[in-house]
């Protein structure tokens, strides 16, 4: 895994960038990495725990549904400022762009985005010439996250 640490926009937050290899155990290692930055940097349980699944959803479509990056990577970018995530997984791109589908009661996926949408104040994607990137802001705010 390859890391990055920029110090951002004064008043932006600490920006961090990681490439993580495209293989079965990229979730786990996104997850590591991004959970322990968060913690380390005092983000609220809560919050921590909500980029923690959305992150999980994000690699898991960009390792079924996706290619990987030039470089055999998936990009994970995140930053945090005033308890809000931002959040960005980017990959190669797939067939389809991503968005959230209804599967069908007893399909046993394709909820990723569904549970991404439900946790996440806002998301989105951008398809930049060859680079899916899937966006997230977590920890601002919502109608359904009680404190």
């Amino acid at each position: 895994m390859e890391s990055d640490e920029y110090g951002g926009i004064p008043g932006q937050g600490l920006v961090r960038t990681a490439r993580i290899p495209w293989c079965a155990d990229a979730s786990a290692e996104a997850r590591r990495v991004v959970v322990t930055d968060l913690e380390a940097r005092g983000v609220p349980e809560m919050i921590v725990d909500e980029v923690e699944l959305v992150l999980s959803e994000l690699v898991a479509n960009s390792l079924r549904h996706a290619s990987p990056l030039p470089d055999g990577t998936i990009r994970v970018h995140w930053k945090s400022k005033n308890d809000v995530v931002e959040l960005e997984v980017s990959d190669g791109g797939g067939q389809t762009t991503p968005s959230v589908r209804r599967p069908a009661p007893w399909a046993p996926s394709g909820r990723g985005l569904r549970i991404v949408r439900s946790l996440a104040h806002e998301w989105g994607v951008v398809d930049d010439r060859g680079t899916v990137t899937v966006w997230a802001a977590i920890g601002g705010p919502s109608r359904r996250r009680v404190n």
